[in-house]
């Protein structure tokens, strides 16, 4: 039935949007900014960057209930990498079945890391 995953989050700033993905997550960049629009991809998944210009991004709500997760081996590993690449983590969860640990990207769109035990 479905072939592949996309998401797209609105970005104030493309972009800074782009590098946070591209460089400080290191996602493949599959399509070059335009002004408007871009896209990194992730295992599994495409992840679409859309700058609406003008009043449009103003006006652009954020979900709340929404968030983008990445699967990791290693959950300690993953987040002293991205530590070190700038990222800030808060609500760290442990669970009986996985370890979660969130963050934001510059837009203050939700993603998380997990490891499954």
């Amino acid at each position: 039935m479905f072939i592949s995953g996309n998401v797209t989050v609105t970005a104030a700033d493309l972009n800074k949007a782009v590098q946070f993905y591209a460089e400080t997550l290191r996602l493949k960049l599959q399509h070059e900014p335009d002004g408007h629009f871009a896209t990194v991809e992730a295992p599994g998944l495409t992840i679409g960057l859309l700058h609406l210009p003008g009043e449009q991004s103003s006006q652009a709500e954020k979900s709340n209930g929404m968030s983008i997760g990445f699967e990791v081996q290693n959950l300690e590993s993953a987040v002293k990498e991205l530590k070190s690449r700038g990222v800030a983590f808060h609500d760290y969860v442990e669970g009986k079945q996985a370890q979660v640990v969130h963050f934001s990207d510059p837009d203050g769109n939700t993603l998380y890391l997990v490891c499954t035990r």
